[in-house]
């Protein structure tokens, strides 16, 4: 589905969930990598829209995400994330939002 918008053709933007597993050694290794994935996202016609990110502890000793974009489309999703590069190993749409209370403060990553 596509409007229009300043004069161009604009599509529509779904939210998903994206699943990064083992992304990163170290925080700062993720830190650089959200740092690209945010200027990647925000370039003109990129598809995609970086909302938010909860960083995860893996079994491995290695750091994850589970990531909330909107998007064009799940290959738009991947697409981004083959830019950065970073992982995408699962891309599902998201069909209803339930807010029980909102999110707690940011716990300090150790």
């Amino acid at each position: 589905m596509a409007g229009r918008g300043g004069g161009r053709t604009v599509a529509a933007m779904n939210l998903y969930v994206i699943l990064r597993r083992n992304g990163w050694a170290t925080p700062d290794d993720l830190k650089q990598a959200a740092e690209k994935s945010a200027a990647e996202g925000d370039k003109e016609g990129s598809g995609v829209r970086w909302i938010r990110s909860y960083v995860i502890s893996e079994e491995s000793g290695e750091l994850g995400t589970v990531c909330i974009y909107e998007g064009e489309s799940p290959e738009a999703i991947r697409k981004h994330a083959a830019s950065v590069p970073m992982p995408a190993d699962e891309v599902i749409p998201v069909a209803d939002t339930v807010v029980v209370r909102p999110d707690p403060a940011p716990a300090a990553v150790s």
